[in-house]
């Protein structure tokens, strides 16, 4: 079957695929991660283990007996988890009137656009686990300080850094650089634009343009229930007799809280006693730990990001992977770090966010009409459309199909402001 569209049409998708990765602030700073071709997707339903950085362990002394051990190649699980269209109901009339297609092709980009960076968006704001609570507004330097503080002090590489800023956050930075009595070009650019420059503190610095807000936790007072909750990681695991990928970005934590029912995921906290290590050097960095609620699969338990990995535990994993210096113990307290409602401010570093693209199957031949287009960043976009006779009107839509992962939640983390 022939496909053939109108003018407007034609225009309308090349404008749509011209300025769609300009909308794609968030995605310009994730990874893609394009691993199969069209058939193994399917054959893996969309859902496939990437590999995660290695981190390997030293030891003192020519004798290393006790030292030796298997080579532990840790996956993280991902999907293609989202499918994206924007459908209208076209007139003929419609059809002929390039001011109305244009503007349903701006109005189908934008939000497509859109789809994608929020989901980008709430992969690291709600799973990256480290935090940077600040107790009064925004300011500039010292809060993107603040968190290049806490990525460094933890071993995280300096290269590949990016921070997006909600827009009332933004703003308050920016205002704090305008009001000083400097004539400089960033001075300039702040009180014109509302901006900053990007590189502040070893990080690229983008205003983003929506706000996601994490209300204020509200479990109350909650303990540890039962010593020597960690995760031991390995690069499989067994069950009813069956070897299967193990995801070691977790450990599913039980707790005594007064308001269990209550903790929601992206909560952010704490726990006695329990300090975060260098990821290499495995040096006590003297600060809390900080996780974050990622889901509550059970009764009183609660799944948080990162895994409590401890080197007391003794498995040569265990010292690889170590990034407490404990394992919580029992009776030891959370304490509740998002305190106030407030914008979720997300960093993170460029390798441990990806962006996956996804594949679907759309032939003229099956009685509609298709157009197709892949942008830079590998996300595809197609446009179909199916007249009706009985009334001259088509159906048209614009789809996308794609998939976020965070690979390391030790390598992002969000930013809160105006906490108690």
């Amino acid at each position: 079957m022939a496909t053939s569209f109108t003018k407007q049409e034609q225009v309308m998708f090349d404008d749509v695929i011209e300025g769609f990765e300009d909308l794609l602030v968030i995605a310009k700073g994730a990874e893609l991660y394009d691993p199969m071709t069209a058939q193994e997707a399917v054959n893996a339903r969309d859902k496939f283990w990437i590999p995660a950085p290695m981190i390997g362990a030293s030891y003192d002394g020519f004798d290393q007996t006790a030292n030796f051990d298997g080579l532990t190649q840790l996956n993280v699980p991902a999907s293609i988890g989202y499918h994206k269209s924007v459908p209208k109901t076209l007139s003929s009339k419609n059809l002929r009137n390039a001011y109305a297609m244009d503007q349903f092709g701006k109005a189908a980009k934008q939000k497509l656009a859109s789809d994608v960076n929020t989901a980008l968006f709430r992969t690291a704001a709600l799973f990256g686990s480290i935090v940077s609570k600040r107790t009064g507004a925004a300011t500039g330097y010292d809060d993107v300080a603040d968190i290049d503080t806490r990525m460094t002090r933890i071993g995280v590489p300096a290269d590949g850094r990016m921070a997006f800023y909600s827009p009332s956050a933004m703003n308050a930075m920016a205002g704090n650089l305008a009001s000083r009595s400097e004539d400089t070009a960033r001075s300039k650019n702040a009180y014109e634009k509302a901006m900053i420059r990007h590189d502040v503190a070893g990080f690229e610095v983008f205003k983003n343009d929506q706000e996601v807000r994490l209300t204020a936790a509200a479990g109350g007072a909650t303990t540890v229930n039962g010593a020597n909750q960690r995760t031991i990681p390995a690069a499989t695991t067994t069950s009813a007799g069956l070897e299967e990928n193990k995801d070691n970005r977790y450990t599913d934590l039980v707790v005594t809280a007064v308001g269990y029912a209550d903790i929601q995921v992206g909560d952010a906290f704490t726990i006695a006693g329990v300090n975060e290590v260098h990821l290499i050097t495995k040096q006590d960095t003297g600060s809390l730990k900080t996780f974050r609620v990622v889901d509550k699969p059970a009764a009183n338990t609660l799944r948080i990001y990162p895994a409590i990995i401890d080197p007391t535990e003794g498995s040569i994993a265990s010292k690889e992977y170590a990034n407490v210096t404990n394992a919580p113990a029992t009776g030891a307290a959370l304490t509740w770090l998002n305190t106030v409602a407030a914008p979720l401010n997300p960093f993170f570093r460029k390798e441990s966010l990806i962006l996956i693209p996804g594949t679907f199957a759309v032939e003229a031949d099956d009685g509609w009409q298709v157009m197709r287009a892949t942008t830079d960043l590998g996300i595809g976009i197609t446009y179909t459309r199916q007249g009706n006779i009985n009334d001259l009107s088509c159906k048209a839509r614009w789809d996308i199909d794609f998939g976020t992962a965070l690979l390391n939640p030790e390598m992002a983390g969000v930013q809160l402001f105006n906490q108690t």
